[in-house]
This record gives C-alpha cells, structure tokens and sequence, in this order.
C-alpha cells in the first residue's frame, strides 16, 4: 500500500466481504470500542459496533469496515476496485485486532498468577490493539504523551484536516481522509493545529527519521533494535517506545513499566518503582503486552 493515491483513482463502491478467522475466545467488543474511543475524524469513523477507515492500495483509495458477525467472528468489507487489495487489508485489520492472538496459549501462562489469573479468568480473549499504519500510530503517541484521549484525539484530527489527503470515495460513511504521510509532517508547523512546541519538534524529527530509513515500523524487528532506534529520537522516552512497539509492531512482549497506571494496579493503590514492576513483569514473558492490557482494563 502507497502512502498517497495518483490524481484521479478514487474508486466508486466495488466491494468485497469476507470472514477474518480469529482464534478464540476474541474479546472483540472491547477491543472495538477502544478503536472508537480514539477514532480520528475523517480517516476512522466508529458507529454500533461497526469500525471504519479510509486506505490507499497501489495508489487507488477505498475504505473498509469491520464488524462482529453473528457466529462470534468478525466480518471484513473492503470497498476498492482492485482484487489484491481484499488480502492487503485484511492482513493488516488481523494485526491491528490482534485475531490471531494465541488465546489459549496466553491463559495458560497467566493461570497461576495471583495477579494477572483472576483478571485472565474475568476477561478470556483479552486482545492487544495494533495499527494500521506504523507511523500514523507513532505520531499519535507523540501527540498523546501528558494528555488526555480526546486532547490527543483533536490534535490528529487537525493535523489530518490541515495536512491529510481529502479523497472521494463513494459512500464512505465518514471516512474522506487519509493520515498525511512523513513528506508532509517533516516541515510542518504543527504548532499552528495547537500541538505544543516539543512534541512538534519530536514530530518533524520522527518524519524526518522515517523518511531517511533510521526508523521503520515493518514487523519482525526485534524489541531492543526497535527502541534504540526510537530512543536516539529526542522526545521520544522508554514509555513511548514500548508503547508503540506494542501497537505499531505487534510485539507481544513490549512493556511500558513506566507507566503510572500499570505501577498502581499492579501494587493494588500504590505505586510500584518501574524498576520493581520490571521484575514482577519477568514472569509475565512472553506475553507481557497483554499483561498491560489486562492491568490497563482493571484500572
């Protein structure tokens, strides 16, 4: 998938469903909802129980949407002219659900423990919410370090407005927009949408990154190269690089011990050191992103 479409190829509304295989159990509602806590006008619209998004494919835009089916799936409607688009979109709406997560596998593990057990057995099929795109989610991160969902929520949504590709797309409910790519970020003056001077910076600075190869989002990086890289970014801490490692890679064992809110759950109203939430999270491994997310949710 392009980052932008050619002049004049946006499509009318040939579509496609299909049925994504998920492994069970798949707490999908939650999951949905997340999504649609945080939906940026324009490029995603969330309604019911139903997710939309705008997407570029071999420079021809669409959109899809995603719902669950009546069998406890999950349903997939690609909207775009082009036959390869359907398994484009569809590998990545599965990465950014997490549906093949290994349910199972991630229960076992958690069973025995007196924290994580009790919350595992309350919510089977915790999943971890990905990205659709690797650097449309790191600079959503940037944009919501010290500020609330909805603030951060607004920001993107500005930036999308002033610097985003506006598209036609026949009966798009919502969706028009598609998230400016790092070309268009790598000069921008962010502050003018509200975004504070640092985070402009680190902004510019990550584009700029992107766009020079010293940053990538593709899976299969490991954890340690993926946060050096980010790392010898100023602006971007331990917290945000975990973080995105969890969203944007998909790595199943990224881990945000900074984070105020996991330190609390986890030593039940106080809050841990880091440092001491890094050792209890040990015996989390492998799994210790859906570790956060289950801490995240008892919160």
């Amino acid at each position: 998938m392009r980052d932008s479409p050619a002049p004049g190829t946006f499509p009318g509304v040939p579509s496609t469903t299909l049925r994504l295989p998920v492994r069970e159990p798949c707490d999908l509602g939650p999951l949905l909802e997340f999504f649609g806590r945080r939906a940026v006008a324009g490029i995603e619209a969330f309604a019911g129980d139903t997710y939309r998004r705008a997407f570029v494919h071999e420079g021809v835009a669409g959109w899809f949407e995603l719902y669950p089916d009546t069998s406890a799936g999950v349903e997939l409607a690609v909207h775009h002219p082009a036959a390869g688009a359907k398994a484009a979109v569809a590998a990545r709406v599965s990465r950014m659900f997490d549906l093949d997560a290994d349910a199972a596998a991630i229960a076992r593990s958690f069973l025995a423990d007196p924290l994580l057990g009790p919350l595992q057995a309350r919510w089977p099929g915790q999943r971890v919410p990905g990205a659709f795109d690797g650097f449309e989610m790191a600079v959503r991160a940037v944009l919501g370090q010290q500020v609330s969902v909805a603030a951060a929520r607004t920001l993107a949504s500005r930036i999308v407005a002033r610097h985003g590709t506006s598209v036609a797309l026949a009966c798009a409910p919502a969706v028009g927009m598609l998230f400016p790519p790092p070309a268009a970020l790598v000069d921008a003056a962010l502050e003018r949408e509200g975004v504070m001077r640092a985070r402009a910076q680190t902004i510019r600075t990550l584009s700029a990154a992107v766009l020079e190869g010293r940053v990538g989002f593709a899976p299969g990086q490991s954890l340690e190269d993926f946060e050096r890289s980010l790392l010898a970014l100023p602006g971007i801490g331990p917290w945000t690089a975990q973080y995105l490692a969890m969203r944007a890679l998909g790595h199943r064992d990224a881990f945000p011990a900074a984070d105020l809110v996991l330190r609390r759950v986890a030593g039940q109203g106080r809050a841990l050191p880091a440092a001491e939430l890094e050792r209890m999270a040990e015996a989390w491994r492998p799994w210790r992103a859906h570790a956060v997310m289950l801490l995240w949710r008892a919160a």
